[in-house]
């Protein structure tokens, strides 16, 4: 298997624990410590948001923007170091929209506008992975996660 069509173990688990993992036992942890009150979108929102938006789109941007050759090849494809301006200037683009799904744990009002943009965000970038057709495990996972959190982010715009 050449390293093109081999699934980075490190990205899936990163994916895994912080687009399911950390916001499932967020809410839990969340839900129990209010007295379990009814599961609302509000609350399973709430750390979706934070999760999967704030923490995953802002470690990504990092990632993106001190090794873009990660993001170029690993999941793109693109052997070519000139790509990797465009990679960081994603990067740039991710921390911004992971530092507002971070700040709307302190600050609740902002949920609604980091699901509204991040969930575009995800949602674009969801189809532009099915019209390119995945070519590796990896841009599987990453056509995966990125339709998971638009379904659930449009779920929490229209349902909150």
């Amino acid at each position: 298997m050449n390293h093109e069509t081999k699934l980075n173990k490190a990205y899936f688990s990163s994916v895994l624990v912080l687009m399911f993992i950390l916001p499932v036992a967020s809410g839990i942890t969340d839900w129990l410590l209010q007295g379990k009150v009814p599961l609302t979108m509000p609350l399973i929102g709430k750390w979706f948001i934070f999760w999967a938006v704030g923490a995953r789109l802002f470690l990504a941007g990092l990632k993106q923007a001190i090794s873009p050759g990660f993001t170029a090849q690993t999941i793109f494809h693109i052997q070519n170091k000139e790509s990797h301006v465009i990679v960081r200037e994603l990067g740039f683009a991710n921390i911004c929209f992971g530092l507002t799904g971070i700040v709307s744990l302190f600050l609740p009002q902002w949920r609604i506008v980091s699901a509204c943009t991040s969930g575009l965000f995800y949602g674009i970038a969801g189809i532009n992975h099915i019209v390119k057709k995945p070519a590796s495990p990896n841009e599987a996972v990453a056509l995966a996660s990125d339709l998971f959190i638009f379904l659930l982010l449009l779920a929490y715009v229209l349902f909150t």
